[in-house]
Protein backbone atom coordinates (compact mmCIF):
# COMPACT_ATOMS: atom_id res chain seq x y z
CA UNK A 1 0.00 0.00 0.00
CA UNK A 2 0.96 3.36 -0.55
CA UNK A 3 1.72 5.80 2.37
CA UNK A 4 -0.95 8.24 1.19
CA UNK A 5 -3.25 5.53 1.75
CA UNK A 6 -2.63 5.71 5.47
CA UNK A 7 -5.22 6.72 8.34
CA UNK A 8 -4.03 6.85 11.62
CA UNK A 9 -5.84 5.40 14.84
CA UNK A 10 -7.50 7.70 16.60
CA UNK A 11 -5.49 7.45 19.84
CA UNK A 12 -3.06 9.40 17.51
CA UNK A 13 -4.88 12.13 17.27
CA UNK A 14 -6.23 12.52 21.18
CA UNK A 15 -2.46 12.21 21.49
CA UNK A 16 -1.79 15.10 19.21
CA UNK A 17 -4.08 17.22 21.34
CA UNK A 18 -2.13 17.24 24.70
CA UNK A 19 -0.22 20.33 25.16
CA UNK A 20 3.63 18.49 26.15
CA UNK A 21 6.42 20.11 25.70
CA UNK A 22 8.06 20.10 22.09
CA UNK A 23 11.05 18.19 22.09
CA UNK A 24 14.51 18.88 20.39
CA UNK A 25 17.48 16.78 19.74
CA UNK A 26 20.76 18.79 19.77
CA UNK A 27 23.91 17.48 18.65
CA UNK A 28 26.73 18.68 20.08
CA UNK A 29 30.00 18.44 17.25
CA UNK A 30 33.03 20.12 16.60
CA UNK A 31 36.79 19.25 16.63
CA UNK A 32 38.09 17.07 19.04
CA UNK A 33 39.33 18.42 22.22
CA UNK A 34 37.07 21.92 21.15
CA UNK A 35 35.36 20.98 24.63
CA UNK A 36 32.05 19.31 23.60
CA UNK A 37 32.06 16.56 26.67
CA UNK A 38 32.82 19.63 29.37
CA UNK A 39 30.30 21.98 27.34
CA UNK A 40 27.64 19.42 27.96
CA UNK A 41 28.68 18.35 31.84
CA UNK A 42 28.86 21.83 32.61
CA UNK A 43 25.15 22.43 31.51
CA UNK A 44 23.92 19.76 33.50
CA UNK A 45 25.20 20.19 36.37
CA UNK A 46 24.09 24.23 35.99
CA UNK A 47 20.64 22.81 35.10
CA UNK A 48 20.88 19.94 38.48
CA UNK A 49 20.97 17.34 35.92
CA UNK A 50 23.91 16.36 38.06
CA UNK A 51 24.15 16.50 41.69
CA UNK A 52 27.09 17.64 43.39
CA UNK A 53 27.65 14.90 45.16
CA UNK A 54 28.50 13.07 41.45
CA UNK A 55 30.11 16.28 40.52
CA UNK A 56 32.31 15.55 43.82
CA UNK A 57 33.00 11.99 42.41
CA UNK A 58 33.67 12.93 39.06
CA UNK A 59 36.54 15.67 40.04
CA UNK A 60 37.97 13.04 42.53
CA UNK A 61 38.34 10.82 39.88
CA UNK A 62 39.37 12.62 37.43
CA UNK A 63 42.10 13.97 39.51
CA UNK A 64 43.37 10.57 40.18
CA UNK A 65 43.49 9.52 37.01
CA UNK A 66 45.82 12.99 36.48
CA UNK A 67 42.86 14.66 34.28
CA UNK A 68 41.44 16.70 36.70
CA UNK A 69 40.33 19.58 33.61
CA UNK A 70 37.85 16.46 32.36
CA UNK A 71 35.84 16.06 35.51
CA UNK A 72 32.47 17.80 33.55
CA UNK A 73 33.52 15.77 30.34
CA UNK A 74 33.16 12.58 32.32
CA UNK A 75 29.45 13.23 33.11
CA UNK A 76 29.23 12.21 29.35
CA UNK A 77 32.13 10.60 28.61
CA UNK A 78 31.41 7.20 30.78
CA UNK A 79 33.38 4.73 29.60
CA UNK A 80 36.84 3.48 30.87
CA UNK A 81 38.54 3.92 27.12
CA UNK A 82 36.94 7.11 26.94
CA UNK A 83 38.16 8.36 30.30
CA UNK A 84 41.21 7.14 29.94
CA UNK A 85 42.17 7.97 26.22
CA UNK A 86 40.33 11.56 27.05
CA UNK A 87 37.85 11.49 24.02
CA UNK A 88 34.38 10.45 23.25
CA UNK A 89 33.98 7.71 21.16
CA UNK A 90 30.19 7.00 20.78
CA UNK A 91 27.63 9.29 21.11
CA UNK A 92 26.54 10.32 25.18
CA UNK A 93 22.72 11.16 24.97
CA UNK A 94 21.70 13.08 28.22
CA UNK A 95 18.40 15.01 28.72
CA UNK A 96 16.91 18.27 30.61
CA UNK A 97 14.38 20.80 30.62
CA UNK A 98 14.95 24.39 28.95
CA UNK A 99 11.84 27.29 29.68
CA UNK A 100 10.44 25.71 25.90
CA UNK A 101 11.71 22.53 24.64
CA UNK A 102 12.66 19.02 26.75
CA UNK A 103 16.01 18.77 25.07
CA UNK A 104 18.09 15.44 24.14
CA UNK A 105 21.79 16.22 23.89
CA UNK A 106 23.57 14.42 21.69
CA UNK A 107 27.10 14.73 22.41
CA UNK A 108 29.13 13.04 19.27
CA UNK A 109 32.90 12.21 18.81
CA UNK A 110 35.51 14.65 17.85
CA UNK A 111 38.17 12.55 16.45
CA UNK A 112 38.19 11.42 13.47
CA UNK A 113 38.35 7.58 13.97
CA UNK A 114 35.39 7.81 14.60
CA UNK A 115 32.99 10.09 12.42
CA UNK A 116 30.39 6.82 11.87
CA UNK A 117 28.92 7.85 15.17
CA UNK A 118 28.62 11.74 14.42
CA UNK A 119 26.51 10.42 10.92
CA UNK A 120 24.36 8.34 13.58
CA UNK A 121 24.15 11.80 15.87
CA UNK A 122 24.02 14.12 13.22
CA UNK A 123 20.91 11.88 11.23
CA UNK A 124 19.14 12.04 14.67
CA UNK A 125 19.09 15.76 15.11
CA UNK A 126 16.70 18.55 14.81
CA UNK A 127 19.87 21.14 15.09
CA UNK A 128 23.28 21.53 16.46
CA UNK A 129 25.73 22.76 18.41
CA UNK A 130 29.14 23.21 16.62
CA UNK A 131 31.91 23.66 19.04
CA UNK A 132 34.53 25.54 18.46
CA UNK A 133 37.76 25.97 20.21
CA UNK A 134 38.85 29.66 20.32
CA UNK A 135 42.34 29.18 21.76
CA UNK A 136 45.26 30.44 19.13
CA UNK A 137 46.56 27.55 16.78
CA UNK A 138 43.36 25.36 17.86
CA UNK A 139 40.34 27.10 15.96
CA UNK A 140 42.91 26.65 12.87
CA UNK A 141 43.57 22.84 12.63
CA UNK A 142 39.67 22.54 13.12
CA UNK A 143 39.45 24.51 10.03
CA UNK A 144 42.19 22.39 8.38
CA UNK A 145 44.78 24.34 8.25
CA UNK A 146 47.58 22.11 9.03
CA UNK A 147 45.35 18.59 8.58
CA UNK A 148 41.99 17.33 8.09
CA UNK A 149 39.80 19.45 10.41
CA UNK A 150 36.69 18.19 12.11
CA UNK A 151 35.18 21.12 12.28
CA UNK A 152 34.66 21.46 8.33
CA UNK A 153 33.66 18.02 8.37
CA UNK A 154 31.41 18.20 11.16
CA UNK A 155 29.58 21.16 9.82
CA UNK A 156 29.49 20.04 5.87
CA UNK A 157 27.84 16.53 7.82
CA UNK A 158 25.09 18.28 9.79
CA UNK A 159 24.09 20.22 6.95
CA UNK A 160 23.65 16.94 4.45
CA UNK A 161 21.91 15.38 6.96
CA UNK A 162 19.39 18.22 7.64
CA UNK A 163 20.29 20.39 10.05
CA UNK A 164 18.93 23.99 9.30
CA UNK A 165 19.55 26.01 12.25
CA UNK A 166 23.33 25.98 13.99
CA UNK A 167 24.46 27.67 17.43
CA UNK A 168 28.33 28.37 17.37
CA UNK A 169 29.74 27.77 20.61
CA UNK A 170 33.33 30.05 20.43
CA UNK A 171 34.62 27.81 23.39
CA UNK A 172 37.58 28.79 25.60
CA UNK A 173 37.17 32.17 25.14
CA UNK A 174 39.31 32.12 28.82
CA UNK A 175 42.59 31.35 26.75
CA UNK A 176 42.41 34.22 24.69
CA UNK A 177 41.54 36.54 27.41
CA UNK A 178 37.71 37.18 26.26
CA UNK A 179 39.42 38.75 23.24
CA UNK A 180 36.79 40.37 21.15
CA UNK A 181 39.00 40.42 18.25
CA UNK A 182 39.54 37.12 18.20
CA UNK A 183 36.22 36.04 18.33
CA UNK A 184 35.19 38.37 15.49
CA UNK A 185 38.50 36.65 13.10
CA UNK A 186 36.72 33.41 14.02
CA UNK A 187 32.73 34.60 13.18
CA UNK A 188 34.61 35.92 9.81
CA UNK A 189 36.75 32.54 8.94
CA UNK A 190 33.71 30.28 10.01
CA UNK A 191 30.49 31.95 8.70
CA UNK A 192 31.74 32.09 5.02
CA UNK A 193 32.61 27.73 5.27
CA UNK A 194 28.96 27.98 6.70
CA UNK A 195 27.66 29.66 4.18
CA UNK A 196 28.98 27.60 1.77
CA UNK A 197 27.91 24.26 3.21
CA UNK A 198 24.27 25.91 2.87
CA UNK A 199 23.74 27.55 6.27
CA UNK A 200 21.58 30.60 5.93
CA UNK A 201 23.10 33.60 7.57
CA UNK A 202 19.95 34.00 9.29
CA UNK A 203 19.42 30.63 11.05
CA UNK A 204 23.20 30.86 12.88
CA UNK A 205 23.80 32.02 15.90
CA UNK A 206 27.20 33.12 17.57
CA UNK A 207 27.94 32.55 21.15
CA UNK A 208 31.30 33.52 22.57
CA UNK A 209 31.75 31.77 25.81
CA UNK A 210 34.12 29.53 28.63
CA UNK A 211 32.58 26.00 29.96
CA UNK A 212 35.12 25.40 31.94
CA UNK A 213 35.06 29.40 33.62
CA UNK A 214 30.88 29.05 33.69
CA UNK A 215 30.93 31.76 31.52
CA UNK A 216 27.99 32.47 28.96
CA UNK A 217 25.96 29.30 29.32
CA UNK A 218 23.05 29.88 31.43
CA UNK A 219 22.92 33.03 32.01
CA UNK A 220 25.28 36.28 30.81
CA UNK A 221 29.04 36.70 31.42
CA UNK A 222 29.30 38.00 34.64
CA UNK A 223 33.08 38.44 34.63
CA UNK A 224 32.48 41.84 33.05
CA UNK A 225 35.25 40.78 30.17
CA UNK A 226 32.60 39.88 27.74
CA UNK A 227 30.81 42.95 28.60
CA UNK A 228 31.37 43.77 24.26
CA UNK A 229 29.13 41.01 23.47
CA UNK A 230 25.37 41.79 23.77
CA UNK A 231 23.48 38.09 22.40
CA UNK A 232 22.19 35.46 24.47
CA UNK A 233 23.79 33.31 26.63
CA UNK A 234 23.29 29.73 25.47
CA UNK A 235 20.65 28.20 27.20
CA UNK A 236 18.30 31.17 26.00
CA UNK A 237 19.87 30.65 22.56
CA UNK A 238 18.27 27.11 22.56
CA UNK A 239 15.33 28.62 23.31
CA UNK A 240 14.89 30.94 20.06
CA UNK A 241 15.26 27.96 18.13
CA UNK A 242 12.90 27.67 16.07
CA UNK A 243 10.24 23.94 16.56
CA UNK A 244 10.84 21.02 14.20
CA UNK A 245 8.12 20.33 12.27
CA UNK A 246 7.12 16.45 12.76
CA UNK A 247 5.59 13.72 10.45
CA UNK A 248 3.14 12.52 13.26
CA UNK A 249 0.02 11.66 10.85
CA UNK A 250 2.59 9.25 8.42
CA UNK A 251 3.39 5.43 9.13
CA UNK A 252 5.50 4.51 11.76
CA UNK A 253 9.52 4.65 10.92
CA UNK A 254 12.00 4.20 13.49
CA UNK A 255 15.66 3.49 12.36
CA UNK A 256 17.20 1.72 15.38
CA UNK A 257 20.76 3.64 16.15
CA UNK A 258 21.34 0.90 18.86
CA UNK A 259 20.19 -1.98 20.68
CA UNK A 260 21.00 -1.48 24.37
CA UNK A 261 20.17 -3.49 27.70
CA UNK A 262 17.56 -1.62 29.37
CA UNK A 263 17.39 -2.69 33.12
CA UNK A 264 14.13 -0.70 33.99
CA UNK A 265 12.79 -2.64 30.94
CA UNK A 266 13.87 -6.09 31.58
CA UNK A 267 15.07 -7.00 28.70
CA UNK A 268 16.79 -5.70 25.44
CA UNK A 269 15.23 -2.97 23.74
CA UNK A 270 16.06 -1.27 20.16
CA UNK A 271 16.40 2.42 21.02
CA UNK A 272 16.23 5.43 18.27
CA UNK A 273 14.63 8.40 16.86
CA UNK A 274 11.12 8.23 15.89
CA UNK A 275 11.22 9.50 11.97
CA UNK A 276 7.40 9.68 11.65
CA UNK A 277 4.22 8.31 12.96
CA UNK A 278 3.34 7.10 16.67
CA UNK A 279 3.67 4.13 18.52
CA UNK A 280 2.52 2.66 21.65
CA UNK A 281 2.32 -0.37 23.76
CA UNK A 282 0.85 -3.22 22.26
CA UNK A 283 0.91 -1.60 18.76
CA UNK A 284 2.66 -4.60 16.04
CA UNK A 285 5.35 -3.91 13.96
CA UNK A 286 7.29 -4.95 10.88
CA UNK A 287 11.44 -5.08 11.74
CA UNK A 288 12.90 -4.62 8.71
CA UNK A 289 15.40 -6.43 7.38
CA UNK A 290 14.28 -9.32 8.50
CA UNK A 291 11.02 -8.70 7.93
CA UNK A 292 9.44 -10.08 11.14
CA UNK A 293 6.49 -8.98 13.20
CA UNK A 294 7.00 -8.19 16.62
CA UNK A 295 4.70 -6.23 19.66
CA UNK A 296 5.45 -3.42 21.18
CA UNK A 297 5.67 -4.69 24.71
CA UNK A 298 6.86 -1.12 26.56
CA UNK A 299 8.09 1.94 25.56
CA UNK A 300 10.81 4.47 27.15
CA UNK A 301 11.05 8.10 26.27
CA UNK A 302 13.88 9.94 27.79
CA UNK A 303 14.82 6.97 30.31
CA UNK A 304 11.28 7.67 31.50
CA UNK A 305 8.48 4.25 30.80
CA UNK A 306 5.89 5.79 28.68
CA UNK A 307 3.05 4.01 27.08
CA UNK A 308 3.26 5.82 23.66
CA UNK A 309 5.89 8.11 22.01
CA UNK A 310 5.65 9.66 18.62
CA UNK A 311 7.98 11.37 15.71
CA UNK A 312 10.87 13.36 17.18
CA UNK A 313 10.88 11.27 20.01
CA UNK A 314 14.03 9.78 21.36
CA UNK A 315 12.94 6.13 22.53
CA UNK A 316 14.11 2.76 23.59
CA UNK A 317 11.13 0.12 22.63
CA UNK A 318 11.38 -3.43 23.95
CA UNK A 319 9.40 -5.81 21.60
CA UNK A 320 8.26 -9.19 22.18
CA UNK A 321 8.24 -12.28 19.61
CA UNK A 322 11.30 -11.69 17.89
CA UNK A 323 14.84 -12.58 18.21
CA UNK A 324 16.61 -9.53 19.50
CA UNK A 325 19.67 -10.70 17.54
CA UNK A 326 18.49 -10.09 14.14
CA UNK A 327 18.21 -6.42 15.40
CA UNK A 328 20.88 -4.57 14.53
CA UNK A 329 21.51 -0.51 13.95
CA UNK A 330 20.89 0.23 10.59
CA UNK A 331 17.22 -1.82 10.78
CA UNK A 332 13.98 -0.13 11.04
CA UNK A 333 10.66 -0.43 12.63
CA UNK A 334 7.88 -0.02 10.56
CA UNK A 335 3.97 -0.22 9.81
CA UNK A 336 2.91 -3.73 8.99
CA UNK A 337 0.91 -2.64 6.27
CA UNK A 338 3.60 -0.16 4.54
CA UNK A 339 6.98 -1.44 5.32
CA UNK A 340 10.30 0.08 4.19
CA UNK A 341 11.94 -0.35 0.89
CA UNK A 342 15.02 -2.37 1.41
CA UNK A 343 17.69 -2.07 -1.94
CA UNK A 344 20.83 -1.87 -3.05
CA UNK A 345 21.04 -0.25 -6.10
CA UNK A 346 20.48 3.89 -5.62
CA UNK A 347 20.28 6.67 -7.88
CA UNK A 348 22.13 9.62 -5.65
CA UNK A 349 22.09 13.46 -6.20
CA UNK A 350 25.49 14.45 -4.34
CA UNK A 351 27.42 17.06 -3.95
CA UNK A 352 31.58 16.66 -3.91
CA UNK A 353 33.54 18.00 -1.01
CA UNK A 354 36.56 19.50 -0.82
CA UNK A 355 38.59 15.98 -2.01
CA UNK A 356 42.14 15.75 -3.51
CA UNK A 357 41.41 12.00 -5.48
CA UNK A 358 38.32 12.71 -8.09
CA UNK A 359 35.27 10.02 -7.65
CA UNK A 360 35.57 7.59 -10.58
CA UNK A 361 32.86 4.99 -12.39
CA UNK A 362 34.28 1.88 -10.18
CA UNK A 363 35.09 3.89 -7.38
CA UNK A 364 34.46 2.17 -3.97
CA UNK A 365 32.96 3.79 -0.71
CA UNK A 366 31.35 3.53 2.78
CA UNK A 367 27.55 4.20 2.06
CA UNK A 368 25.96 5.85 4.81
CA UNK A 369 22.02 6.49 5.10
CA UNK A 370 20.45 7.29 8.75
CA UNK A 371 22.34 4.26 11.02
CA UNK A 372 23.28 2.20 8.20
CA UNK A 373 26.94 1.54 6.64
CA UNK A 374 27.51 -0.71 3.96
CA UNK A 375 30.24 -1.18 1.61
CA UNK A 376 29.63 0.52 -2.08
CA UNK A 377 30.84 1.03 -5.68
CA UNK A 378 30.18 3.84 -8.14
CA UNK A 379 28.23 2.54 -10.97
CA UNK A 380 27.10 5.27 -13.38
CA UNK A 381 28.05 8.96 -13.06
CA UNK A 382 24.68 10.29 -15.31
CA UNK A 383 25.56 14.03 -14.95
CA UNK A 384 26.65 17.03 -13.83
CA UNK A 385 24.20 19.49 -12.16
CA UNK A 386 24.45 23.41 -12.29
CA UNK A 387 23.81 23.74 -8.36
CA UNK A 388 22.63 27.42 -9.11
CA UNK A 389 20.11 26.75 -11.74
CA UNK A 390 19.71 23.01 -10.75
CA UNK A 391 19.73 21.93 -14.17
CA UNK A 392 22.13 19.32 -15.89
CA UNK A 393 25.09 20.46 -17.18
CA UNK A 394 26.95 17.87 -18.74
CA UNK A 395 26.05 13.82 -19.47
CA UNK A 396 27.90 11.01 -18.04
CA UNK A 397 31.24 12.82 -17.07
CA UNK A 398 34.41 10.66 -16.58
CA UNK A 399 35.33 11.65 -13.03
CA UNK A 400 33.78 13.91 -10.65
CA UNK A 401 35.96 16.31 -8.22
CA UNK A 402 36.05 18.84 -5.79
CA UNK A 403 32.82 21.25 -5.34
CA UNK A 404 30.79 19.50 -8.18
CA UNK A 405 27.21 18.13 -8.28
CA UNK A 406 26.30 15.20 -9.91
CA UNK A 407 23.87 12.21 -10.19
CA UNK A 408 25.18 8.86 -9.76
CA UNK A 409 24.24 5.55 -9.29
CA UNK A 410 25.53 3.30 -6.37
CA UNK A 411 25.52 -0.46 -5.83
CA UNK A 412 25.42 -1.40 -2.61
CA UNK A 413 27.04 -4.80 -1.21
CA UNK A 414 24.41 -5.64 0.79
CA UNK A 415 21.06 -4.12 0.64
CA UNK A 416 20.08 -1.74 3.12
CA UNK A 417 16.75 0.34 4.92
CA UNK A 418 15.99 3.27 2.95
CA UNK A 419 13.23 5.66 1.08
CA UNK A 420 13.72 8.29 -1.37
CA UNK A 421 14.53 11.93 0.16
CA UNK A 422 10.89 13.07 -1.56
CA UNK A 423 9.08 9.92 1.08
CA UNK A 424 10.96 10.54 4.10
CA UNK A 425 14.15 12.97 4.63
CA UNK A 426 15.75 11.21 7.41
CA UNK A 427 16.22 8.11 5.62
CA UNK A 428 16.68 9.93 2.70
CA UNK A 429 19.84 11.47 3.64
CA UNK A 430 23.16 9.92 2.41
CA UNK A 431 26.84 10.43 2.30
CA UNK A 432 29.84 8.77 0.98
CA UNK A 433 33.24 8.43 2.70
CA UNK A 434 36.74 6.80 1.63
CA UNK A 435 40.32 6.39 3.07
CA UNK A 436 39.02 7.62 6.19
CA UNK A 437 37.02 11.04 5.26
CA UNK A 438 33.73 12.52 3.86
CA UNK A 439 34.17 12.80 0.02
CA UNK A 440 30.49 13.53 -1.10
CA UNK A 441 27.52 14.41 0.41
CA UNK A 442 23.45 14.02 -0.96
CA UNK A 443 20.09 12.37 -1.23
CA UNK A 444 18.41 9.42 -2.52
CA UNK A 445 16.59 10.59 -5.31
CA UNK A 446 15.24 6.96 -6.82
CA UNK A 447 15.77 3.66 -5.64
CA UNK A 448 16.38 1.84 -8.81
CA UNK A 449 16.25 -1.77 -7.55
CA UNK A 450 14.50 -3.24 -4.50
CA UNK A 451 15.15 -6.22 -2.53
CA UNK A 452 12.32 -9.00 -1.66
CA UNK A 453 12.32 -9.95 1.57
Amino acid sequence: MSPSQYKPENWVFSEQRQTTMNQLNIAIVGHVDSGKSTLCGRLLHLLGKISKKEMHKYQKEAKEKGKGSFAFAWAMDETSEERERGITMTVAIAYFESKKYRVVLLDSPGHKDFISNVISGASQADVAILVVDASTGSFEAGMGVYDVGQTKEHAQLIRSFGVEQIIVAVNKMDAVGYSQERFDYIKFQLASFLRSCGFKETLITWIPLSAMDNQNLVSLASNGQMSWYQGLCLLDAIDSLHPPERDVLKPILLPVCDVVSSHSLGQVAAFGKLAAGAIRQGSKVLVMPPGDLATVRSIERDSQACVSARAGDHVAVSLQGIDIANILPGAVLCHPDFPITVASILELRILVLDVKMPILIGSHVEFHVHHAKEAAQVTKIASLMDQKKGKTSQRAPRLLTARQSATIEVSLDRPVCVEEFSSCRMLGRACLRASGITIAVGIVTRIIAEDEQ
